[in-house]
């Protein structure tokens, strides 16, 4: 996966991923991924094209348990999360809805590097100024889970969770 990298901090919450003004449109989450990170950066939907990364510092996705969070995350396009760390609900509700997400170091990142993700391999590697992250590679089964769309497609799919 190939895509630049728009940057957040510490702390991004729900709140900030779906405005809560905007709550009205959860039962429309194609028009509501159009406002994803509104209150975080207000060009991020705009500016970001799909397959490009969401970058962020610590604890992103805290607050509430918003499913429709990093489902409009995933209707905008993005690629993927990675962050430093995640709450743990939006964690399992990005991977449920088969968002990946990626915890790792991501100071030597800034907005607007251009990165080359490889899941299988474990490696983020910075096109922009060419530094690599480690990450820990994901096992075949996350990856077949996140490809048939998430943990309830993946059931429905192959009719029970399977691990190979």
């Amino acid at each position: 996966m190939k895509g630049k990298a728009f940057k957040f901090p510490d702390n991004i919450s729900t709140d900030h991923i779906a405005p809560g003004r905007l709550f009205h449109l959860r039962s429309n989450l194609t028009e509501f991924a159009k406002h994803v990170l509104e209150d975080a950066d207000p060009n991020f939907a705009s500016n970001m094209k799909k397959g490009d990364f969401i970058v962020a510092g610590s604890n992103f996705g805290l607050g509430s348990s918003r499913e429709h969070a990093p489902q409009i995350i995933k209707i905008a396009g993005v690629g993927a999360v990675i962050a430093k760390s995640f709450a743990r609900i939006f964690y399992r509700n990005a991977i449920n809805i088969g968002l990946l997400a990626i915890e790792c170091d991501t100071d030597s990142i800034n907005a607007g590097d251009e990165l080359d993700l490889d899941i299988e391999k474990g490696i983020i590697t910075n096109l922009t100024n060419g530094t690599i992250v480690q990450i820990e590679p994901l096992p075949p089964v996350m990856i077949k889970m996140l490809q048939d769309g998430g943990l309830v497609e993946h059931i429905k799919k192959n009719g029970d969770f399977k691990l190979n």
